[in-house]
């Protein structure tokens, strides 16, 4: 994977894949490395799609100082990365915890983004909270699944603090819009890539300021989309159109029948959203 320094020295991989107009893709995890993303369904086919691998993660070091994986520091890399490729501007685009990212450094250096696309965002950065109550009204939605009973049994010890492991392990099926064998598979893939230090890293305190953030994309006036999961436990839609309402001038799709994977769920619904919004 070609692969440039960061400011403090540490060595950050990344992928191309495509050609046309570029697009940085943030992925979530948060801090997972860009393997589980592929070509977003074959978005590639459309644009150049640059998948970055962030530091502690896939390709790219992980620095001895975990504290530089926090959020806002890893707005200096992606900088680093747009300098690095020669970009004046670029689309941005953000899956799951990576949007957390994009806001901050959509924040941050406003004039860098032609485009920002929020995909099942995380809204931690802006400081939207999802209840349990939104999440239920996903669940149901799914009590005709063969695994509905055991898997809404696990949500529920969750929304009431009994966690456990094997609860978190047990709602991945609502992730996903089909909990088919493909989608078994990149879940299990995205287990293993898991690394709990760096994630924690991430989000450690200090990681956000939603009040500033929230001011600051207010005025971003560049196209935004941002597409919500019609089942995606993680970002319920109507919790995401507040989030979509914080830009002056946002477009909110719901794609139907799409869990927290849209590209997956329905790669060629997905590719079209996304062109016609690009293009």
């Amino acid at each position: 994977m070609p692969h440039l320094l960061a400011r403090d020295g540490t060595r950050l991989a990344y992928r191309v894949v495509g050609q046309g107009l570029p697009v940085m893709c943030l992925p979530g995890g948060p801090m997972l490395d860009s393997a589980y993303l592929g070509d977003l369904g074959g978005l590639s086919g459309s644009v150049r799609l640059i998948l970055v691998d962030p530091r502690g993660t896939g390709e790219s070091q992980t620095p001895d100082d975990l504290s530089s994986c926090r959020c806002d520091k890893l707005v200096d890399d992606v900088e680093a990365l747009r300098e690095h490729l020669g970009l004046e501007r670029m689309g941005l685009l953000a899956h799951s915890g990576g949007a957390n990212l994009a806001a901050s450094y959509t924040a941050r250096h406003p004039e860098r983004v032609g485009e920002l696309l929020l995909v099942t965002p995380s809204t931690i950065a802006v400081g939207i909270t999802a209840t349990s109550d939104d999440r239920r009204e996903i669940v149901r939605r799914r009590q005709d699944e063969p695994w509905y009973g055991q898997v809404a049994t696990a949500f529920e010890s969750i929304a009431a603090g009994n966690a456990t492991e094997d609860d978190w392990d047990a709602i991945a099926p609502f992730t996903y819009g089909r909990w088919d064998a493909a989608a078994q598979a990149h879940y299990a893939d995205m287990e293993q890539r898991r690394k709990p230090d760096v994630a924690a890293a991430f989000g450690a305190e200090g990681a956000f300021d939603p009040e500033a953030t929230r001011a600051a994309l207010a005025t971003f006036r560049a196209p935004v989309l941002l597409l919500a999961g019609e089942l995606d436990l993680a970002g319920p839609a109507q919790v995401l159109a507040d989030y979509a309402e914080l830009f002056p001038a946002a477009t909110f799709i719901t794609q139907s029948g799409a869990g927290h994977f849209p590209w997956l769920d329905d790669p060629a619904r997905f590719t079209r959203t996304i062109t016609s919004f690009l293009m």
